[in-house]
């Protein structure tokens, strides 16, 4: 039997999630997903449900390949994903966008225009997802390449470019640049590196008698993600051969939960892939809205994405496997770099902002549209600006509580009644 190390306890690696909470308000913010849905679940709702994200907040939309090669853009973060109100995706959404205003240190007037317009562009897109036919909504994308031109109207020289290398730089993370940055060569064979904590090998983590258990354990986690696979897909992943193991530190809010890479090759040691294992827990939203109907929770997020999304990985799968403590985990598996690209929002203009916003505000629209009634939540929107103003001071008066919150953080570690690691 596998007996894990100290190091293998995850709760060990909280410290460092409350040290990047401790950054800003903003990434406080998008730590908080759970104090949220709490203060949202007293909140009035109009009763329509749609699939959320969940943790719907602006950092968790960008860039992502789809399986005929382009870069699409839209919400990107399904852990806490779940059929909840509209509404509350839409409200973590414009909070967000006024958080990140204050952060970049934009006046309220301003902060309040780039939320109206985030607002009004989910409205809008809405009404206009209400005249569509069913499938016409399902296949709707907003691809990478479209999103200056339909939402950069005020978009400058230096703006364009920001966005064009953003997308640029999207496309150049692939698995043959994890591997670059990922891995070293140990013997002449690629090995993950060992940068504790946040990276660390899988066979620094095993108290094993001999490697032969770590490659069996491995073995029975890749039989297990194959059988989830489609035949085909099934067919495209027994090309690859298995490498290297290693958890990964990633986000901020996943911090504390089990993250694996790992490290496979085809063609003769050549054309490497790189797959990220996420343990997926019960989403935030449950305590409030319910326990989700499927039994496994990696399942519950991957079913959320393909319900909210009309383009999603090729390897895009869960399963339930047992865990190095012995105790069985859900996970879901996608590559680990797909095209993914993620604007740098505090290097980002006004104008650059507002164009983002307004993309994500459309997103938004798009996913909900997929899975409620879009023409009843159309319907209660309206045509006037009155639900922009309306989630403009909800967004300026939870910006507000967000950062009394933050301080609440930042006395507990102060009082050392918390630990925090930063610069991690």
């Amino acid at each position: 039997m596998l007996r894990a190390q100290a190091a293998t306890r995850v709760q060990e690696l909280v410290p460092i999630r409350y040290g990047r909470m401790l950054v800003s308000p903003f990434t406080f913010y998008r730590g908080a997903a759970a104090i949220m849905a709490t203060d949202l679940a007293a909140t009035p709702d109009s009763g329509i449900v749609v699939q959320v994200c969940g943790d719907a907040h602006i950092s968790n939309f960008g860039g992502f390949a789809a399986p005929d090669r382009r870069l699409v853009f839209g919400p990107n973060d399904f852990d806490e994903t779940l059929p909840g109100p509209w509404e509350w995706d839409v409200k973590r959404m414009a909070a967000s966008v006024e958080i990140a205003g204050r952060d970049v240190g934009l006046p309220a007037d301003r902060r309040r225009r780039l939320v109206k317009a985030c607002a009004r562009e989910y409205r809008e897109g809405m009404r206009g997802f209400a005249d569509e036919s069913h499938l016409d909504v399902w296949y709707d994308r907003l691809n990478a390449s479209e999103l200056v031109d339909r939402f950069g109207g005020r978009l400058g020289p230096r703006g364009r470019i920001l966005f064009s290398k953003t997308f640029a730089k999207g496309r150049r993370k692939t698995s043959l640049r994890a591997v670059d940055k990922l891995t070293h060569r140990v013997g002449g064979e690629l090995r993950f590196r060992s940068v504790p904590p946040l990276l660390v090998p899988l066979r620094e983590l095993l108290d094993a008698p001999h490697a032969g258990v770590e490659e069996e354990y491995v073995r029975e986690l890749l039989v297990e993600y194959a059988a989830g696979l489609d035949e085909d897909r099934r067919f495209l992943f027994g090309t690859y051969e298995f490498v290297d193991m290693a958890r990964k530190v990633v986000g901020v809010g996943s911090v504390g939960t089990r993250a694996w890479v790992v490290l496979l090759v085809g063609r003769g040691g050549l054309d490497p892939l790189v797959l990220q294992a996420k343990e997926a827990q019960p989403s935030v939203l449950e305590p409030h809205l319910g326990a989700s109907t499927f039994e496994n929770h990696g399942e519950r997020v991957v079913q959320g994405q393909r319900i909210s999304h009309a383009a999603t990985d090729i390897f895009l799968s869960w399963q339930r496997s047992q865990g190095l403590d012995g105790k069985e985990h859900d996970f879901y598996v996608r590559q680990l770099w797909d095209w993914k690209a993620s604007a740098d929002l505090s290097a980002l203009p006004e104008s650059g902002l507002h164009a983002y916003t307004r993309a994500c505000g459309w997103s938004m629209a798009r996913s909900h549209a997929r899975s409620g009634d879009r023409l009843a939540i159309a319907a209660y929107l309206g045509a006037g600006p009155k639900f922009d103003q309306a989630i403009a001071r909800f967004a300026a008066a939870y910006a507000d509580q967000n950062e009394r919150d933050y301080q609440r953080l930042k006395d507990a570690v102060a009082a050392e009644e918390l630990e925090a690691q930063t610069g991690l």
